[in-house]
């Protein structure tokens, strides 16, 4: 231990390795109709950046669709919607046109208001994955793999068999507490959810992330069997595994900057604080956060660290298109989450989430702050 002065206090540029914005960023941007460049380090506190493997786009001021872009599908301009049951869609070839390193491109939108419409508001969230997707074979059906161990993130996809019992390698070399999955030639193929808290026995149930309904008892989803290290498992539900089709998966794990978990709502203004606790039991500041309540039907909450930029934050439902809400529902702090409404998401229920955000105390035992 040293004494506390600011010249014990590490200086920004000693926390690269427990920064988050090298992994993930929040980036908030105004719609110009022209191509543009987005680049990561101009968005970011420490000027950081990672080369995008995965944009998740929303338009905050219209009612339009989410749109998740990922560069394991067969163009960057390929999109699905996560508050659809959709199939992918392959015709807006000027909306994300190009995953750059340290950015990513916009087209001009000129098939609609996609990702880039003029004037309007948009929050990208933006994963970094490990570049070019690479076959795994630890399955029973091989995937096609872009894994990032240190953020806790992977994304692949897989053919499905329809053979309940069928398992899927993820990459991360630890057990996800989260995998979803979307079957993307399938126009009613939902997008499922394994979420670690969905019950005392989690490999059973599923929850949709596109529906404000309650997890559900269905062994055709994850086949009854807990994920490993290594794998997870799928039923014969065409969800999951329609024979033929290519299904994509994205899996979060508990790491240096996930936090992956479950909280009891208190129905008070005076909310339930939530510790996010990270994989060495350290807590986070969440800079994106995604809860439901998972014992009956609630939609999901995405809040972040740049909307509005202070506390309390504005939300998105994950499970609607709707437009970005300014009803203060929760303090994004150190250590956790701070509820400051007696509503949803902060019921007197059981809720699950999934953060990411900054450790406050580095792995070399740093104090440092979030944002």
């Amino acid at each position: 231990f040293v004494a506390l002065t600011s010249a014990n206090i590490a200086e920004a540029t000693t926390r690269t390795q427990s920064d988050p914005y090298e992994h993930f960023a929040n980036i908030t941007r105004t719609g110009t109709g022209a191509i543009a460049t987005v680049d990561i380090s101009a968005q970011t506190p420490n000027g950081s950046d990672f080369n995008p493997g995965l944009v998740w786009s929303k338009n905050r001021v219209d009612a339009v669709n989410h749109r998740m872009f990922s560069s394991l599908l067969a163009q960057p301009y390929y999109s699905l919607r996560p508050d659809v049951t959709n199939a992918v869609s392959t015709t807006q070839t000027d909306s994300l046109t190009a995953f750059g390193t340290g950015d990513y491109t916009l087209g001009a939108d000129t098939a609609g208001p996609v990702v880039n419409a003029n004037t309007k508001d948009y929050i990208d969230w933006v994963f970094g994955l490990g570049g070019t997707a690479s076959t795994n074979e630890d399955g029973s059906i091989d995937s096609s793999v872009s894994v990032n161990q240190t953020l806790g993130m992977s994304v692949g996809t897989y053919t499905g068999n329809a053979t309940g019992g069928a398992t899927i390698g993820h990459g991360l070399n630890v057990t996800p507490g989260m995998v979803i999955v979307k079957n993307i030639d399938y126009g009613s193929g939902g997008w499922s959810v394994y979420h670690k808290d969905l019950n005392a026995v989690p490999e059973d149930y599923y929850i949709f992330l596109h529906t404000t309904s309650a997890a559900g008892d269905n062994a055709s989803y994850w086949n009854d069997t807990a994920p490993t290290t290594s794998v997870f498992s799928i039923g014969s539900n065409d969800h999951v595994n329609r024979n033929t089709d290519t299904h994509m998966f994205i899996a979060f794990a508990p790491s240096e900057y996930i936090s992956i978990g479950s909280y009891k709502g208190n129905a008070n203004a005076n909310g339930a604080f939530v510790p996010t606790l990270n994989s060495l039991g350290v807590p986070i500041q969440p800079l994106w956060n995604l809860s439901k309540k998972s014992s009956s039907t609630s939609s999901w909450f995405i809040v972040d660290a740049e909307r509005p930029g202070y506390n309390p934050t504005d939300y998105l439902l994950a499970n609607t298109n709707l437009v970005e809400n300014p009803a203060n529902v929760v303090d994004l702090v150190t250590g956790g989450l701070k509820h400051r409404i007696a509503t949803d998401p902060n019921l007197s229920a059981t809720y699950v989430y999934m953060a990411i955000g900054t450790p406050i105390i580095d792995v070399d035992g740093r104090i440092i702050a979030g944002k």
